[in-house]
């Protein structure tokens, strides 16, 4: 299929909606701009896997009312993004539809890729933090893994925790969890 030759004019968030499902490409709208990214590697899945395994067993032990989902679409005012992880609040998937809107969102979690770097440090938690998500996790994968935890605090994320290879952390937010980002990562 391509892409280009069967659309005209800009992007829209229904546009991106109505693409048949596709396991091999993500596909963003930043704007009016389609943002296509290849799926992501082995090392990348299996810290992915492991990160929703580890938050759903938290969010459970805590009762907290939330959903853990990966790579779902979430629609932002600024369009729509496809976070490697998100944590939402039960309610936010409870029509069993394609996408969540950004104010049912508890935490996004963006896995850095060597392809998508910029977009994961800087562009994404710029959008999330224009729609007012109120936490942002960062997955480093090099030189040795690194979780980065951060809290919305007037309109822009705040680090608050840093966790290291190695090293089991306890995060609080937005349930209590402890992560050795080595684990995720491990073959």
């Amino acid at each position: 299929m391509s892409l280009a030759g069967d659309h005209t004019g800009p992007w829209t968030v229904a546009d991106i909606l109505a693409l048949p499902e596709d396991r091999t490409t993500r596909y963003e709208l930043l704007g009016e701009s389609l943002v296509l990214s290849p799926a992501p590697a082995v090392r990348h899945q299996r810290a992915s896997f492991r990160l929703t395994m580890l938050l759903h067993a938290a969010a459970e032990e805590a009762r907290a009312p939330v959903e853990v989902l990966e790579a779902v679409n979430v629609i932002l005012p600024s369009g729509l993004v496809v976070p490697d992880l998100v944590v939402t609040d039960a309610g936010a998937t409870a029509a069993d539809g394609v996408s969540v809107d950004a104010e049912g969102v508890q935490l996004v979690v963006e896995l850095v890729s060597p392809g998508n770097s910029m977009m994961d440090r800087k562009v994404k938690p710029m959008l999330y933090a224009g729609a007012a998500i109120p936490h942002f996790w960062r997955l480093e994968f090099d030189p040795a893994p690194m979780l980065v935890g951060y809290e919305l605090e007037g309109g822009r994320y705040l680090e608050r925790t840093t966790a290291l290879a190695g090293a089991e952390t306890k995060l609080d937010v937005p349930f209590p969890v402890s992560i050795d980002p080595a684990g995720l990562t491990r073959q």
